[in-house]
């Protein structure tokens, strides 16, 4: 099958090929499904290149790139509760193919009004940015979220759920563009942190000078957001996307006086050692999509055949996306069993 293998980290995106790979073969309790879309997400940036903290031990070449996936389940277990002809998505190394063998864990129906392309890009977002919210930060109604890059894959799912969960969303993103998909998709105020370099000022303005009560943060702006944080505020720490081999220094004495709480959240992490609490991190999201609360948000750029995951890399590299990019594999239709 095609597939984009990292058969040693690239120095730049167009050294990446499509490869002529075996088809996977089905391990105890997995699923093989036929894939029909693959999200992009920042992630296969650093993997690529051998950047990301994964590269040290879990993510060594040779492997197949991509997080995220929907498709058709083409054989899975006698015992497993999915059928051949079953449509799912999931998430896991090995996306950017034609075909992926999974765990049953991993994988989730596509609910009847979602099409391939839709379902392609939340299972890499949509569970980092509820278990940060509302496992890990006990977000609570009535409560101000700040959400740094609002308009991104990440953003934009931590923006419907917090609203969801009855929050006070204020939203950040380098573009008036981004700032407006992001209101789209319920923050309430927007700031732009390019234009305008102390944006905690605006934020404070916005608060009435009193600061915010959880700040997500995918970026690496931790120390500019305890500026706006309210007393006893919780900082989610997510990612760092925006300071690329410049991790921030923080004064941790401003962390005290701020009586501030820094939580880290690693879905991928969760997922190890902690399988139960991911099943309530979906099972929660599931409620949410359900009553209408929460929808994907699939980046208007098409992007056709596995040849297209580069051009869509470097996309996402230059910040031209908002929401989710997301790579038709097999045209995102339904393919024949």
């Amino acid at each position: 099958m095609k597939a984009i293998c990292i058969d040693t980290f690239v120095n730049n995106y167009d050294e990446i090929r499509i490869s002529e790979v075996a088809t996977p073969s089905l391990g105890k309790g997995e699923v093989l499904v036929q894939i029909a879309a693959a999200g992009v997400n920042f992630v296969d940036l650093l993997y690529c290149r051998g950047k990301h903290q994964n590269n040290r031990t879990l993510v060594r070449p040779p492997f197949i790139l991509g997080l995220e996936f929907a498709g058709t389940v083409v054989l899975s277990p006698p015992t497993s509760k999915f059928s051949p002809g079953d449509r799912v998505f999931g998430g896991s190394l090995g996306s950017y193919a034609e075909q992926i063998s999974v765990k049953e864990s991993l994988l989730h129906r596509i609910p009847d009004h979602w099409d391939f392309v839709s379902a392609a890009g939340l299972a890499a977002t949509a569970p980092v940015s509820y278990g940060a919210l509302i496992t890990r930060g006990r977000l609570k109604r009535g409560e101000v979220v700040l959400v740094h890059a609002a308009a991104g894959g990440l953003g934009l799912m931590a923006v419907q759920i917090a609203k969801a969960a009855g929050a006070i969303v204020i939203a950040t993103a380098g573009s008036k563009e981004k700032l407006d998909i992001a209101k789209r998709f319920g923050a309430v105020k927007g700031v732009n942190y390019t234009t305008n370099p102390e944006w905690y000022k605006e934020v404070l303005d916005f608060t009435g000078g009193e600061g915010v009560d959880i700040v997500y943060d995918p970026v690496g702006l931790v120390d500019m957001s305890l500026k706006c944080l309210k007393q006893k505020g919780r900082i989610l720490i997510v990612g760092f996307a925006g300071i690329e081999g410049n991790l921030e220094s923080i004064a941790m004495n401003r962390v005290l006086l701020r009586q501030a709480q820094l939580i880290g959240y690693r879905f991928g992490e969760t997922e190890r050692r902690d399988p139960a609490e991911n099943v309530e991190t979906w099972k929660g999201l599931k409620e949410m999509w359900e009553k209408g609360l929460l929808k994907p948000a699939v980046f208007d750029q098409e992007f056709r055949g596995l040849e297209s995951v580069v051009p869509a890399m470097k996309a996402l590299s230059e910040r031209k996306v908002w929401g989710k990019a997301v790579i038709r594999v097999n045209g995102g239709e339904r393919p024949r069993l």
